[in-house]
């Protein structure tokens, strides 16, 4: 996802890549501690839910111009 909105140049693709992927993490984390608050979600079952619809939306955007 990274290299689609970044770009090639690794200068900036692997800091991006970190970066993408840390709020990635930090947001599927805090609404699985959140979303039901006496038990904790899978964090795995949440990034799955966020990463997919995003990674999704890039294709779209790629391929339609």
């Amino acid at each position: 996802m990274a290299r689609m909105m970044i770009g090639d140049d690794h200068r900036f693709l692997i800091p991006m890549s970190m970066v993408f992927g840390m709020l990635l993490m930090l947001i599927a984390n805090t609404v699985a501690m959140n979303i039901v608050r006496p038990m904790i979600l899978p964090v795995g079952l949440l990034t799955s839910l966020l990463g997919g619809p995003a990674f999704i939306y890039l294709l779209i955007r790629r391929y339609r111009k």
